[in-house]
């Protein structure tokens, strides 16, 4: 947020469109995210809240401002690498969407062995992205190579 004042003061819902805006869609917070956020800064004395036309503005102050330039000169750009890939991680969105949606089907009509069987696809696909993120092989085994001898003794001659 306190990236988004260094531009011009904003208003709540600016602010979260703002944030909508940079991350291509990504991550659209709640007010219930950004307005405790804004009085949490306002108490710190980063920013000032103001009315103007009927709207609480918040503007960054003195303070908030060296904040910026001492505390976050090396903190990355937190809206960096929403530019390319967005189609990637709207269909990522699209998938985690209907996933939720079955999931909660399943949780409301299922019965107790869909649920447990729900319940334990989940787990292993939740150690397999770890395991992605983690740098580590998820590829099955291959088949053996070696060929198996029979177990009859006459199949030998």
């Amino acid at each position: 947020m306190l990236r988004l004042l260094e531009t011009e003061p904003m208003h709540g819902y600016q602010i979260v469109s703002s944030i909508e805006e940079r991350t291509a869609g990504a991550w659209k917070p709640s007010p219930g995210a950004i307005y405790p956020t804004l009085s949490q800064l306002e108490d710190e004395g980063l920013i000032t809240i103001e009315r103007e036309n009927g709207r609480k503005v918040a503007t960054l102050t003195t303070t908030g401002r060296e904040y910026i330039e001492t505390a976050l000169a090396d903190a990355p750009d937190p809206f960096a690498g929403f530019d390319g890939g967005s189609a990637e991680r709207g269909h990522l969105r699209e998938t985690l969407r209907e996933l939720h949606e079955v999931t909660r089907r399943v949780a409301r009509t299922g019965d107790p062995e869909q649920t447990a069987a729900v319940d334990t696809i989940l787990g292993d696909a939740i150690k397999q992205v770890y395991l992605l993120l983690a740098g580590v092989d998820r590829t099955p085994p291959a088949a053996a190579d070696t060929v198996t001898e029979s177990a009859d003794p006459d199949d030998e001659q």
